[in-house]
């Protein structure tokens, strides 16, 4: 299938697609915020720093409405880049796929239907006090990943938290697994010093050292982590008792495994890692390098190519610029599954364009 890429261990890659064919996914975003993304330099999603409390909460507006409520126009980076839930919205559109919003804790609540978890906004990770009930909302979500498994052959999670990467840096360096450097970024030039430098701020905060929460992720989630986390993780925990779990997204991925293998490893033959070409690609990030320190799970990749697009503001993802978010790799898998291939590549290109054609006219009027 050339839409999708194996980028680590392919044979049980195939072998996890196999078991997908013909089933009806149910797609599903995990939302929230962390202060940790307001520190200068750290994140891309949103234009300045403060907007990124809106941008999880917009992102998932634009999916099921098809616009945003809670801000004018969508989410971009600093340079105007769009945000991935146009790729995501364009798989699930074209496929007809369901979708339901989890929040981990936020500050702006979107305006549609969602999940509540009973979690609180993250904290700056700096003062080693990042996410207050962990375990409360882990428990929630797999409550509610075992009950969602009773109504969908397969689960894609997805996620929406600006400042993500950094926050899996540290719970997966706070649970032994070597990632400095090899995190993704959303901005072409990946600030590895700025992150690992508010990481150690955070351990030093906490007093915890490298591998010492091996065995204890909702601690480590709680000192350096975010609320995104716990939620997704307790959905993953939930769901892949008994249904397949493709979790969509990038290096924070690997943070996820991580805390499901330390709580949940019976389930890993359950779950799968989907996410886009650009991240593979990064040069400045290893996901394969993570994932091996961690679980035999499958990566795939959605094969998408923006380079022939007739939008800079689409091209500018060929230079490195967002790469993944709101579970766009993951969606495009399965809606180019659920197509039996009908749906490609070229197909998804096409189908993002028209709707940012049109959220880019809509804005100018």
């Amino acid at each position: 299938m050339r839409d999708v890429i194996f980028a680590f261990n392919e044979n049980a890659g195939k072998a996890f697609l196999e078991r997908l064919k013909g089933k009806k996914p149910l797609f599903a975003c995990v939302i929230g915020v962390t202060e940790t993304a307001k520190i200068p330099g750290i994140s891309a999603a949103g234009k300045y720093p403060d907007l990124t409390d809106y941008t999880p909460p917009a992102d998932v507006e634009l999916l099921l409405l098809g616009k945003c409520k809670c801000i004018h126009g969508v989410p971009v980076t600093p340079e105007g880049i769009p945000t991935p839930a146009l790729i995501t919205k364009a798989a699930l559109g074209l496929a007809d796929l369901p979708v339901l919003v989890v929040s981990g804790g936020l500050k702006i609540k979107p305006q549609i239907p969602f999940f509540d978890l009973g979690g609180n906004p993250g904290g700056d990770i700096r003062t080693g006090n990042a996410v207050k009930n962990a375990e409360e909302v882990f428990e929630k979500a797999k409550l509610l990943g075992e009950n969602l498994a009773k109504i969908a052959e397969y689960l894609v999670i997805g996620e929406s938290v600006p400042g993500g990467t950094t926050t899996a840096l540290g719970v997966m360096l706070a649970m032994g697994v070597n990632a400095e450097g090899k995190i993704s970024s959303s901005m072409p030039n990946n600030p590895h010093e700025l992150k690992i430098k508010t990481v150690e701020a955070g351990f030093r905060a906490s007093g915890i050292k490298f591998g010492a929460l091996a065995n204890d992720p909702l601690k480590a989630v709680s000192c350096v982590g975010d609320p995104m986390m716990p939620a997704f993780a307790g959905l993953v925990a939930g769901a892949a008792e008994s249904i397949p779990v493709l979790m969509a997204g990038g290096t924070q991925m690997g943070a996820i495994l991580a805390i499901v293998k330390a709580l949940k490893p019976k389930i890993l033959g359950n779950v799968a890692i989907g996410t886009t070409r650009w991240v593979i690609a990064d040069k400045t990030a290893d996901l394969a390098g993570i994932v091996a320190q961690i679980a035999d799970v499958p990566v795939l990749a959605a094969n998408l190519d923006f380079s022939l697009s007739k939008f800079d503001g689409l091209k500018a993802y060929e230079a490195g610029v967002v790469k993944e978010g709101v579970g766009a790799g993951g969606a495009c898998i399965a809606a180019i599954l659920k197509s039996s291939g009908m749906i490609s590549s070229v197909g998804l290109l096409a189908e993002v364009e028209k709707i940012y054609n049109q959220l880019v006219s809509s804005d100018v009027t």
